[in-house]
């Protein structure tokens, strides 16, 4: 989380950031699908407005801001200086481990 708190201070993403969460429930709460179209439209695209954002997903704006709020709020988006949004990578790569759990009947 460390290497992501310095891509995020910086705006410069490196190889190995990563944004982790504590479940897959909360993975998929925060990385709905249209807000996983909001990051492919993003991705590489450098920093753009919410209106922007909007018209490259053909979405309403204001749905488009609650998306991008959420996404600003788990870290996985930048705002810049200038107030514009940026998901600063060229790739994303999805990760999780399903493991089998034992469970005992009673």
């Amino acid at each position: 989380m460390v290497d992501f708190a310095q891509a995020w201070k910086t705006g410069k993403g490196s190889k190995t950031d990563r944004i982790s969460f504590a479940s897959p429930e909360l993975l998929w709460k925060v990385l709905t699908a249209k807000r996983w179209e909001l990051l492919k439209a993003l991705c590489g695209a450098g920093p753009v407005t919410i209106r922007e954002a909007a018209r490259r997903v053909g979405r309403d704006v204001k749905a488009v801001h609650t998306d991008l709020s959420a996404l600003l709020c788990a870290g996985v988006l930048i705002r810049t200086e200038s107030g514009q949004v940026e998901f600063p990578y060229e790739a994303v790569k999805v990760e999780f481990l399903l493991q089998a759990g034992c469970t005992q009947a009673g």
